[in-house]
C-alpha cells in the first residue's frame, strides 16, 4: 500500500449521562455505518475506564473503542468531524473523543 493511511479511533460510552446503559443496538448501528461507509471497521470488547473533570466534578466513563484505517484524505477527516456531532446527539454526550493519527500499513 503506497498511499498514506490514517487511523480514526472513537471512544463510545456504554452509559448515557443519566446512568442508563446504552443499548447494544446503538453501538452495533455505529459499527455497521462505519463498515458501510469505509468497507471495514474494528472494535474492541474490553472496557476502557476514563475519568475527566467537568465544571469541577469528576465524571467517570466506561467506553469501547471503535476504529477504522483509511487513506489519509481530507474527505475522511470531514466525515469524522460531522460524524462526531451526530454521535454526541445519539449518545447524549457533551463530548465524544475521536482521535486520528498516521499509520504505516506494511
Amino acid at each position: 500500500m503506497s498511499e498514506s493511511s490514517r487511523r480514526f479511533e472513537i471512544l463510545l460510552p456504554l452509559r448515557f449521562n443519566n446512568g442508563q446503559a446504552v443499548p447494544d443496538t446503538l453501538l452495533v448501528d455505529v459499527v455497521q455505518e462505519l463498515e458501510r461507509h469505509f468497507g471495514s471497521v474494528s472494535s474492541e470488547t474490553q472496557i476502557i475506564r476514563g475519568v475527566w473533570q467537568h465544571e469541577g466534578v469528576s465524571i467517570r466513563d466506561e467506553l469501547v473503542r471503535v476504529f477504522v484505517d483509511v487513506p489519509d484524505l481530507q474527505e475522511h477527516r470531514e466525515f469524522f468531524l460531522a460524524f462526531k456531532e451526530r454521535l454526541k446527539q445519539l449518545f447524549g454526550q457533551l463530548e465524544i473523543w475521536i482521535t486520528s493519527y498516521p499509520v504505516d500499513i506494511l
